[in-house]
């Protein structure tokens, strides 16, 4: 791949980063440039590894998925050279972004993860994010990990409930 081709796919790939204040996960980013037919599978994953060495973006991996957010690094970079990227290009992004945005979050917004803490013993850690900041953060103890995998399978479905139900029960008089 040519070093000028490989600077637009980076470009390309900060410049989404950069118009979302959430992160966006692998196929949320790679779904983008391949229905745009913009280059394939492997350069999109080839950029976004050089991306994440050369720490203009960084990734935080949730149960076998990775969600990346831009850096200041990033930005900065991305203000230099933002112009490089069409016209054309950014409004495609612009737009993809715009009808799209709602969507993007909400498949983001809710994480569910677990870890072993010793024998017997998991947690599954489950939020619920707008923005930057978390909704709610909860830490479950679990005497095995199928259970911990069920918490976490149904937290989507189920954490906007679990809140109202939390809330409601400790403002009650």
């Amino acid at each position: 791949m040519q070093a000028e081709t490989l600077m637009l796919y980076k470009l390309i790939v900060l410049y989404i980063l950069d118009k979302v204040d959430f992160p966006l996960t692998n196929g949320q980013l790679t779904n983008f440039i391949l229905e745009k037919d913009y280059t394939n599978y492997f350069n999109i994953q080839q950029t976004i590894s050089e991306l994440i060495d050369d720490q203009y973006i960084i990734a935080e991996t949730i149960r076998n998925s990775s969600l990346y957010q831009i850096t200041d690094s990033g930005k900065e970079t991305l203000s230099f050279f933002c112009n490089t990227i069409a016209q054309a290009i950014r409004d495609d992004i612009d737009i993809y972004l715009k009808e799209h945005k709602y969507s993007l979050r909400e498949e983001v917004s809710t994480l569910a993860d677990y870890f072993e803490v010793k024998k017997d013993e998991f947690i599954a850690h489950l939020r619920v994010m707008e923005g930057s900041s978390a909704i709610i953060d909860l830490k479950l103890s679990v005497p095995s990990e199928r259970e911990a995998n069920l918490i976490c399978n149904n937290w989507k479905q189920k954490s906007s409930d679990i809140y109202t139900f939390v809330i409601s029960s400790l403002i009650a008089d």
